[in-house]
């Protein structure tokens, strides 16, 4: 059983996305992706500063995009896949290669949650790190007792808990896990997401989600919000609202996965951060990464 992963945000790089715009398929997405957002992203995914690229309303689009121009090349090498999963943002391009969604109803979605994002980051200022070499469970327990507010929100591997809050409650949590002897990376993202400071982003994008139309995906899909295969596809729109505030169960999603058969995990994005978390956690299976239009003689 294969599944096709995407990437989230953090994943971005500059000029991620030039090789894939030579390729006439790949290139129609970019300049789907434009109509819809009405900004340049051809230009975001090939020419864009890092620094520019990482801002919220650039980095979603930009790394959906980039997801799914990898996917388009690797379908058209002959990859079929049975489920798809994305981590937090990649549940985006989870949606258009699982056939829920068209590609134009992705770009309003990913147009809604990246402004109403940056407009919530804006006013709400977070900050996120990776906590390292620690148990999930003691990450909770440590950030539940601090004083200002912090939130364990992505569970990546047994031993790598994201956490989010505000810029007090993680500085005042990063000193107790360094004392832990666990290691602390900062995260290059603008806000505090999956935690209770995007609520009024989650509000916000909620109006555009419920005009979306969804249809039942052609393969499994699997959900951060539940940890496992998603089977109710009722309230889409509420579960992508409530998935901006929820934590990102990344870690039960591969359990389930690999209960369900899953033995090649493949990659779809800049960067190897999905493939190493799947090394990490399960055993005996196989993982490739594409990033660029040559990886895809590694399927």
């Amino acid at each position: 059983m294969t599944i096709a992963l995407f990437s989230g945000q953090g994943s971005q790089t500059s000029g991620m996305g030039k090789d894939f715009l030579t390729i006439p398929s790949a290139l129609k997405i970019a300049e789907t992706g434009s109509e819809v957002l009405g900004r340049d992203l051809v230009y975001m995914l090939s020419e864009m500063p890092t620094e520019e690229l990482s801002l919220t309303i650039n980095a979603q689009p930009a790394i959906m995009a980039h997801s799914l121009m990898a996917l388009e090349c690797a379908k058209e090498k002959g990859f079929t896949f049975d489920g798809v999963a994305g981590h937090s943002l990649g549940e985006y391009a989870s949606l258009v290669a699982s056939g829920m969604v068209t590609l134009e109803d992705a770009f309003r979605l990913i147009k809604a949650r990246s402004e109403a994002m940056d407009e919530s980051a804006r006013e709400h200022k977070g900050a996120m790190s990776a906590i390292m070499k620690i148990a999930p469970e003691k990450v909770e327990e440590v950030c539940n007792n601090a004083k200002a507010y912090v939130s364990a929100v992505n569970y990546n591997s047994t031993v790598q808990t994201v956490i989010a809050g505000t810029p007090e409650g993680v500085a005042e949590v990063t000193e107790i896990f360094k004392e832990m002897k666990a290691r602390v990376v900062p995260l290059n993202v603008a806000g505090a997401f999956h935690s209770e400071l995007m609520r009024t982003a989650s509000e916000k994008f909620y109006e555009t989600a419920k005009t979306i139309t969804f249809k039942a995906p052609q393969v499994k899909y699997y959900s951060n919000v539940t940890g496992g295969e998603l089977t109710d596809f009722s309230d889409m729109a509420g579960l992508l609202a409530k998935h901006i505030v929820s934590p990102v169960k990344f870690t039960s999603e591969l359990s389930a996965m690999y209960k369900d058969g899953a033995d090649k995990f493949v990659e779809f994005g800049a960067g190897k951060t999905l493939t190493g978390l799947v090394k990490k956690t399960l055993k005996d299976v196989a993982t490739v990464n594409i990033d660029s239009p040559s990886a895809v003689e590694n399927l």
